[in-house]
């Protein structure tokens, strides 16, 4: 057995100690790097949802209904038939009272339905009646019917609905 020193002892711990610190500096810088890093992801995560928002706001799908010189603005949803709808814009075509709370056209083209939610119509409601092919556009609550998809809802100019008449103009906006 050999017998050490009491200053070599003190040297070996002292170097332990040393060794002990450098590993816990690094292991703290290490993690506060990790940190750092991660809140320049979540800012960029951020900062590109704000894009994503801004692009879907700049890309929303809007037509206006001109008729009797007033103007009926509609947010088109994102099913099938919207988009659909919206391709064949602008059209001039006759608009039709039908029952007491909706006003109807019909587009040059049927509507595909694929991936378009059904309606539960109220005052304000665009919606597409695939059965008949026709656009309807609702100025008093109705409810849901087999055939009844929503296209999207008034923004402005829904008071104008209930007095359409004869030919209307309907453009993307």
């Amino acid at each position: 057995m050999e017998i050490i020193p009491e200053h070599h002892a003190r040297t070996k711990r002292m170097l332990i100690c040393l060794g002990v610190f450098l590993l816990v500096f690094l292991a703290i810088g290490c993690a506060e790097q990790n940190n750092i890093e991660q809140g320049n992801i979540s800012v960029k995560s951020e900062s590109e949802q704000d894009g994503v928002i801004q692009k879907e706001e700049e890309t929303k799908m809007q037509i206006s209904v001109q008729a009797n010189g007033n103007t009926t603005i509609f947010e088109l949803n994102d099913g099938k038939a919207a988009k659909d709808l919206y391709e064949q814009l602008p059209l001039t075509v006759d608009v039709e009272d039908f029952s007491n709370n909706e006003k109807t056209f019909y587009p040059p083209n049927r509507l595909d339905t694929t991936n378009t939610p059904m309606a539960n119509a109220k005052s304000g409601t665009l919606a597409y009646y695939a059965p008949w092919g026709d656009v309807v556009m609702f100025y008093d609550s109705f409810g849901s019917a087999g055939g009844l998809y929503e296209l999207g809802n008034v923004v402005s100019g829904e008071e104008h609905i209930k007095n359409m008449s004869g030919t209307i103009l309907i453009e993307k906006v």
